[in-house]
């Protein structure tokens, strides 16, 4: 049985349609994360799964109970939000607590469900301060504190780290991680950092204009996107699109790219990867799409087992960033960017040869922006 279920949920604000049609579900203990940029819909959808918000059409299951029309306080759910949301004339423990008090849990229950929280989330020693006595780090493990003091079937975290600091941020990442891990609850998570939703998801949903364009798990939406606004979303440095055509045929295909200032590249298609829609886009313009680490450095001294196809450019800009280095060089009608080791020696205004890995390679369609291969 799925822990939560939406089928063919829209949500209109007037004339304004934020929710179109929006369907998924998961399995109990997955971590779910919503994914897009701001106005995409994803805190909306949170909001109608949590209740705050009606839905205009639509259904939307908990544990196999439809509660599409039901009130928050009967959903048995747990929200983290953004803000935060702690009582300032409360102690951590009577925040923490609150929610159980409300729910007339016996006192012992109460304090037995307050010392577990705060072990698991190393907020004892804060049990008898006030919020404005605390750190940002502090207060959000209280308001998850708050949230886990319950065994609702769902929790809800709406961008719960937003507000942090970078570090904190990371940090913050990874103890979520390991509470979920430790738990094995079923999270729904909303963000718009691709890097939070790549590490943390079991699933990720990538939004867009109130529509999820693709579901899957991380590896699946990184690596085989489905349209270029995915790929370009999802990955930090974003994928490189490049314009090319489209020529040869079946078993020889290749993409000729166009560098103002170069001789026109050609690079072979992969024949393990030719889709039978190739066929009708020869001759015409297609994007191909590449990642920073498809390119590498090319090493002599590995001889045949360098794989790859081997390119030669002059480098723009070099930005070493500790763990590697970013190089930008002119791929077609603009820049590429190319992540290599550490080791590579080359400055700006160089050209250096690298190897493009045409296997992890995408293809998309030029007019519908649709991936093609």
């Amino acid at each position: 049985m799925s822990a939560l279920e939406i089928s063919n949920v829209c949500k209109d604000f007037g004339s304004e349609q934020v929710l179109r049609d929006v369907s998924l579900a998961i399995d109990s203990g997955e971590f779910l994360i919503l994914v897009g940029p701001s106005g995409c819909g994803k805190s909306t959808l949170m909001n109608a799964i949590a209740g705050l918000e009606p839905v205009t059409s639509g259904e939307i299951r908990i544990a196999g109970e439809e509660v599409t029309w039901q009130t928050p306080a009967e959903r048995d759910i747990a929200m983290v939000f953004q803000s935060y949301a702690l009582y300032p004339s409360m102690t951590v423990r009577g925040n923490i607590s609150f929610g159980l008090e409300m729910r007339k849990v016996p006192r012992a229950e109460r304090e037995a469900a307050v010392e577990r929280v705060a072990d698991l989330l190393q907020i004892s020693h804060l049990l008898d301060r006030k919020p404005s006595q605390l750190s940002g780090g502090q207060r959000q493990r209280v308001a998850m504190g708050r949230a886990l003091a319950r065994e609702p079937k769902i929790y809800l975290f709406d961008e719960p780290l937003s507000n942090l600091d970078a570090k904190l941020r990371v940090d913050m990442r990874t103890e979520i991680k390991k509470l979920h891990q430790r738990l094995g609850t079923t999270i729904v998570y909303v963000t718009h950092d691709q890097i939070e939703a790549m590490t943390l998801a079991d699933c990720i949903a990538v939004m867009r204009d109130g529509r999820i364009l693709q579901l899957g798990t991380p590896d699946e939406v990184y690596n085989d996107p489905v349209d270029i606004f995915v790929a370009g979303f999802m990955g930090s440095p974003s994928m490189n699109f490049i314009v090319a055509t489209l020529e040869g045929g079946a078993g020889d295909y290749r993409l000729r790219i166009a560098t103002p200032g170069e001789e026109d590249l050609l690079l072979p298609w992969p024949a393990a990867r030719e889709t039978p829609d190739m066929a009708g886009h020869v001759g015409r313009e297609v994007i191909l799409g590449l990642r920073p680490e498809h390119f590498g450095e090319e090493d002599a001294r590995l001889g045949d087992r360098n794989e790859g196809t081997r390119i030669t450019a002059r480098i723009t800009v070099v930005e070493p960033t500790g763990a590697d280095i970013l190089l930008q060089l002119p791929l077609g009608e603009g820049e590429a960017t190319a992540r290599v080791g550490p080791g590579c020696r080359v400055a700006a205004g160089e050209r250096l040869a690298l190897r493009v890995d045409m296997g992890r390679a995408v293809l998309f369609d030029g007019e519908t922006e649709r991936r093609l291969a």
